[in-house]
């Protein structure tokens, strides 16, 4: 019997796929916002002034906060969330990674090698890799520990692969 492990969906798929575009657009109105009221109201002036040198600093600190943010939130954002909605499933001799738009990757269990969590975690939460490799070719999916019942999935395929997990 197959056992399935899904990922919860958190958020609607539509802001899933699209949510980056709302950020970017978001911030680049704020962008032009800021640079609207600075053309409106701004004097700038081109010789050695300081009241034309708190204007350019505002200006550029305004503008790495608009494009920072979005970029900073967009990638938490795909940490976090990105696999909200896909499912994984050990079958009698495959592991079976489905995501949630439809693209399935297969590992034959008799291919699989190690299954390992990563040294650094750069964005939540930790990933566990797990690594296949058959002849010349090398593949790998991984889990993360928003998994529900991440550690059964981890015992279940260390049982049928004979490999040990190394988590951290």
């Amino acid at each position: 019997m197959p056992e399935v492990f899904h990922y919860p969906m958190s958020f609607p798929a539509l802001w899933l796929d699209y949510y980056y575009l709302a950020t970017w657009s978001l911030s680049m109105l704020f962008l032009g916002l800021v640079w609207a009221v600075f053309y409106r109201y701004g004097k700038f002036t081109y010789g050695v002034d300081l009241g034309c040198f708190w204007k350019t600093a505002l200006l550029v600190l305004l503008t790495t906060v608009s494009l920072g943010g979005p970029m900073y939130y967009n990638t938490r954002f795909a940490g976090e969330h990105g696999q909200d909605g896909d499912s994984i499933k050990i079958a009698a001799d495959k592991l079976l990674y489905l995501d949630r738009k439809g693209s399935e990757k297969v590992l034959g269990l008799a291919d699989i090698t190690s299954i390992y969590q990563e040294s650094i975690t750069y964005n939540p939460p930790p990933k566990i890799f797990i690594v296949a490799a058959k002849a010349s070719v090398r593949d790998s999916v991984f889990v993360t520990t928003k998994l529900p019942d991440y550690r059964r999935f981890l015992s279940d395929l260390s049982k049928r692969t004979g490999i040990a997990p190394k988590l951290r």
